[in-house]
């Protein structure tokens, strides 16, 4: 008791309101960091508890409920799950905002931090840091999740650059923020883009990343046909529209390669053609494949290997989903082969 500050009252007198939890639920009352001072004010646990003096507390999960009428009302769950993993490993940073239950004394209702607090509760967390603000609305919550701006793809990227500019590994990447390996490859290949790609990325044209991978893989064999066509401002960037140009400029290129060949070299006749020479037909091998297709699982999603895809290196190989179509490279660690059969 010598060493509690004067301005303090002595800690024996916040513990005898009946109010309160036991210290087993509460976590005592030193658990409960600046909150004891709440438990000496009877105003405290009627609701119109002061904020609390900037420092977080620990707060029992089981003291905290959520708010019935708060505006957010779904919650992904594989968001959650992914939140919840990084929660388990590094804890809750950011403190979430709660006030005071003015129908259960000692207990607290969230203001916001409502992910938070179920990620907390899937990673199997009893307490979670806490401030105490009993002037709080339900205007104030939905100002809190309109003003909220997720990253951009672009300053996820950014960060994964700087990561890997400090030699960590993308697999430590992506544990650390809860994506998958795939994921973190993804936003790695949007360091280096082509300048007409990356123009379109930067003004957020273009927000999806598997799409800009997909132009990437596009220009580097169209790459007139792709500047080009992304030179129209009015031009609309969807799954759709670029999968019309890859049908377009796949489709031409065989068209455009030799056109005007020969043209302004004489008047030599072209040569002859030779006739073609019939091929003898042979009975085909029962056990051979014409074209193998490969299926897999990524990430509990089905898929296949493109196998006429070029991997930017050893490790990784080109995948494209069964449900969306959407193509992008992967660590082959994290890819489960199904089975090898004829396309």
């Amino acid at each position: 008791m010598a060493d509690q500050p004067e301005d303090k009252k002595p800690a024996a007198k916040p513990a005898k309101p009946a109010r309160r939890k036991p210290e087993d639920t509460a976590q005592g009352i030193g658990a409960m960091g600046d909150l004891s001072g709440l438990l000496a004010d009877p105003a405290a646990t009627s609701g119109s508890a002061q904020p609390s003096d900037g420092k977080a507390s620990e707060i029992a999960m089981e003291l905290i409920e959520e708010d019935p009428h708060q505006p957010r009302t779904y919650f992904d769950q594989a968001s959650l799950e992914e939140l919840a993993a990084t929660i388990a490993i590094r804890g809750v940073k950011t403190p979430i905002s709660v006030r005071p239950n003015p129908d259960r004394d000692g207990y607290f209702i969230i203001n916001h931090g409502a992910r938070r607090y179920r990620a907390s509760g899937i990673a199997g967390k009893t307490a979670i840091p806490a401030f105490v603000d009993g002037d709080y609305t339900e205007s104030d919550q939905v100002i809190e999740n309109l003003q909220r701006d997720a990253l951009t793809a672009r300053e996820i990227a950014e960060y994964i650059g700087r990561e890997l500019a400090k030699k960590v590994k993308k697999g430590d990447i992506a544990k650390a923020i809860g994506k998958s390996p795939a994921y973190v490859t993804q936003h790695a290949a949007l360091l280096d883009l082509p300048d007409p790609i990356a123009e379109i990325f930067q003004s957020e044209r273009c927000r999806d990343v598997t799409l800009i991978n997909e132009l990437v893989g596009l220009y580097k064999k169209h790459p007139e046909g792709v500047t080009e066509w992304l030179a129209d401002e009015e031009q609309e960037i969807t799954r759709g529209t670029v999968r019309l140009l890859k049908e377009f400029l796949n489709s031409g290129s065989s068209e455009v390669e030799g056109d005007g060949e020969g043209e302004g070299e004489g008047d030599t006749p072209p040569a002859e053609p030779e006739p073609k020479k019939e091929k003898e037909e042979k009975e085909p091998d029962p056990d051979k494949l014409k074209k193998a297709i490969v299926t897999v699982e990524h990430e509990g999603r089905p898929g296949r290997l493109m196998l006429n895809r070029r991997p930017s290196r050893e490790g990784v190989s080109w995948l494209k989903y069964d449900d969306d179509g959407s193509e992008f490279e992967a660590e082959l660690g994290d890819v489960r082969l199904l089975s090898v059969i004829e396309g």
